[in-house]
């Protein structure tokens, strides 16, 4: 690190100019002493203190500016999307019960989880929500939770006690405050509509439901969880702005893997990440070959934590064998 870098960034610009200070005080006594050689004494007990200040000063800026880097590779801030997939109305229920498993996880972890854009089926399950979560560490703890999960259980509506197969999709976009994607506003088209559902008097009257589209790629966004259109609109835009990054990452990464799949896929049984079977009272990361029991305690997000803990320890890690939900 440099101290150029330190002077042009706000959180150790400060901290820099007393670097600069304490160093050209630093010559001034050096320069002292060569006219005064009789002054060696004082100008090295000087010297020494100078040279420890100086040493602090720097220790902490490199600190800072090492902070703020992790921080941008693991932001604290994501967007949750989870889309129900294979299974009709019994995977908008799954993933239903899956933003439920990580609003609990979250409510553990002292993390804030809000809502900000859903659309149910006419039973009450998710067929797409979004939603976004605060907190330290959550980019890193859940970014393997990207993919698509399936459950294997006997739908409350099912008579004659079939199990029926159903997935639901899982995207994490990580929101980095600094951006490398260029937006023009001519290649935005944004509405705006009347919020439904829960919000109070203001959200019905008044047009604070915010969707963007994105022209070049057809990336859409909505945002319905502020109650001022302004606010919807600038939130709207942090998510559409995430979505692009993560697009333009996945862009470059298929320079070096052109088989590179992108989060959600097709959301397809074959393409899952995780099994989640009912019956048998057990949870499968087909990534990691691990199962886990107690399905209840994880699925209400007391338990997932060992889970997601496990997962983000052994990924990528040789693996052996084959687990019964691999069939």
């Amino acid at each position: 690190m440099t101290i150029e870098e330190f002077k042009n960034n706000k959180k150790t610009e400060y901290l820099a100019d007393e670097y600069l200070r304490l160093d050209k005080e630093e010559n001034s006594v050096k320069e002292m002493l060569t006219a005064d050689p009789s002054m060696a004494e004082m100008a090295g007990e000087e010297l020494a203190t100078l040279t420890s200040q100086k040493e602090v000063l720097w220790k902490q800026m490199e600190e800072i500016l090492t902070e703020e880097k992790q921080e941008e590779e693991f932001p604290n801030e994501i967007i949750m999307e989870v889309r129900a997939g294979v299974g009709g109305d019994e995977a908008a229920l799954f993933a239903e019960v899956l933003a439920k498993m990580y609003a609990g996880y979250a409510g553990i972890k002292n993390w804030s989880f809000t809502a900000i854009d859903e659309s149910r089926n006419d039973l009450g399950g998710y067929k797409e929500a979004s939603f976004e979560i605060k907190g330290l560490g959550v980019y890193k703890e859940l970014r393997y939770e990207t993919g698509v999960h399936r459950i294997q259980r006997i739908p409350e509506t099912e008579k004659n006690g079939r199990v029926h197969t159903s997935t639901a999709s899982v995207a994490v976009l990580p929101i980095r405050k600094k951006s490398s994607v260029e937006i023009k506003p001519s290649d935005l088209l944004i509405e705006f509509s009347r919020a439904g559902g829960k919000g109070g008097q203001n959200v019905n009257k008044v047009e604070t439901a915010v969707r963007i589209v994105h022209k070049p790629t057809g990336i859409e966004v909505r945002c319905v969880a502020e109650r001022s259109q302004s606010r919807n609109k600038e939130k709207a835009m942090t998510i559409l702005t995430a979505k692009l990054e993560l697009q333009k990452s996945e862009a470059d990464a298929a320079q070096f893997a052109k088989e590179r799949k992108d989060q959600i896929g097709t959301a397809d049984r074959s393409e899952k990440i995780r099994t989640y079977n009912v019956l048998q009272d057990r949870i499968t990361d087909h990534r990691v070959k691990q199962s886990w029991y107690n399905i209840e305690n994880i699925l209400n997000g007391e338990k997932v934590g060992d889970l997601i803990k496990y997962v983000g320890e052994n990924i990528g890690k040789p693996v052996d064998g084959k687990t019964e939900d691999d069939e």
